[in-house]
């Protein structure tokens, strides 16, 4: 039935185990070589990334920081700007308050001497006004 031939079946085991060993050191090597390398390399990318994220997370935490100074200083400034505004103001307030106190003053006392004149004016025109009066009064 079946004729195997010795010399056929050992020639085909070297074969094989020829092609095996080529195929071991030609590609199966690298190709494990590659995958390790890979593996390896993915590895250390990702610690790179988390202490990049620390990193980060360091660098927010400073920012977060240096904007609560920045917004505390702010807050200052405008305080100060705002204070001096306000004296800036109060002065400019007081000095129009005396300017109208003493342009009501003036005026004030520009109506008494009117008034005064005028009371004058009339005390001195009274015998006139009896007299004119008491000729109206007899013509009628």
């Amino acid at each position: 039935m079946l004729d195997i031939s010795p010399v056929l079946f050992l020639s085909v085991g070297i074969v094989f185990l020829i092609v095996l060993a080529r195929l071991n050191s030609t590609l199966f090597k690298p190709l494990l070589k590659h995958m390790d390398d890979r593996a390896a390399q993915i590895k250390k990318d990702l610690e790179n990334a988390k202490s990049n994220g620390a990193n980060v997370d360091d660098m927010l935490a400073e920012a977060n920081d240096v904007l609560a100074v920045a917004k505390k200083e702010a807050t200052v400034i405008r305080e100060k700007a705002y204070n001096e505004a306000k004296e800036k103001a109060d002065v400019k307030l007081q000095a129009a308050k005396s300017s109208i106190d003493n342009k009501y003053e003036d005026f004030a006392k520009s109506i008494e001497d009117d008034t005064k004149a005028l009371k004058d004016s009339l005390t001195s025109q009274m015998p006139l006004f009896k007299e004119s009066l008491k000729a109206k009064i007899s013509s009628i």
